[in-house]
């Protein structure tokens, strides 16, 4: 179920900001789509590492090659770079204007994945020597790129608390506090599902012992990890009346009108119904 309500929800994120012209022009809702799709591989990924014998930590057991674990870089480095593109759009917005462009936007998310997913095809193909120096260089910058989020939600936090209170009402500043508020609430989110799992790994790391489980479907802290794809699109959805509006547009309400069309021919065709048919049929 939890594979399912991911890609159902997630994916409802995905068709409505490409199908809304209006969003995709709006680089706050580009990295939304970034994270939503990563998100949604996540949620396809899970009906096979959790209805299989499948574990991607050492030892590995039918594993991925880690190329489900790396979406959560993806992941990361998206919020870190939406974190920084709120900041300079709400505090320097002249500089935010001249030279953020949805073009430096879209680079920066094509990046993310050519850094995350080349990284990884590095380290399969070096010799395991150097396959462990990349790994131990992967791990000081995630530590470094989770202090660097702890440190600019704070931040962010203090601009939505002071800065923004000094700007005129109007539709401007609710949107500015709408987008700060949407990055900060999903970050905490991240952190809280994600923090077990990063404590874990960094303490293994440090010590060399590891907790083994059977699999992954078995691990509580993938468990917990995994329900963060289908928190994130669901706040998403809540915190953003527009996006709210795309997704049911484009998927939900497809979906309702589907699902009551066949329902109402379902009944035409029971036979009861069809029982009442033949008593007025004139032959």
């Amino acid at each position: 179920m939890s594979g399912i309500s991911t890609v159902l929800v997630a994916g409802s994120v995905v068709c409505g900001i490409i199908s809304t012209r209006a969003l995709l022009t709006q680089h706050r809702f580009l990295f939304m789509l970034n994270t939503s799709i990563s998100d949604t591989l996540t949620g396809c990924g899970i009906f096979y590492q959790f209805l299989f014998d499948v574990r991607d930590e050492h030892p590995s057991k039918n594993g991925t090659f880690y190329v489900l674990t790396s979406l959560l870089g993806v992941n990361i480095m998206t919020f870190l770079f939406a974190q920084f593109d709120r900041y300079f759009a709400v505090c320097h917005p002249f500089f935010y204007t001249r030279h953020i462009t949805t073009k430096v936007v879209i680079g920066v998310i094509f990046y993310t994945w050519v850094h995350i997913y080349g990284q990884l095809c590095i380290q399969r193909i070096v010799p395991p020597s150097k396959a462990v120096d990349i790994a131990a260089y992967s791990r000081i910058s995630f530590i470094v790129i989770i202090i660097t989020k702890l440190l600019m939600t704070v931040k962010l936090f203090f601009v939505v608390r002071f800065q923004l209170l000094r700007e005129p009402p109007g539709p401007e500043r609710d949107s500015k506090k709408e987008s700060l508020l949407i990055i900060i609430v999903v970050v905490v989110f991240f952190l809280l599902f994600w923090g077990p799992r990063m404590f874990y790994t960094i303490v293994s790391s440090l010590t060399g012992k590891f907790i083994i489980f059977k699999n992954d479907a078995h691990d509580p802290i993938t468990i917990l990890s995994r329900f963060n794809v289908l928190c994130t699109p669901c706040l998403y959805l809540w915190a953003s009346p527009a996006l709210r509006a795309a997704a049911w547009k484009t998927v939900w309400r497809i979906l309702t009108l589907s699902g009551r069309s066949r329902q109402n021919y379902n009944s035409l065709a029971s036979p009861h119904k069809l029982g009442h048919t033949l008593l007025w049929d004139p032959r």
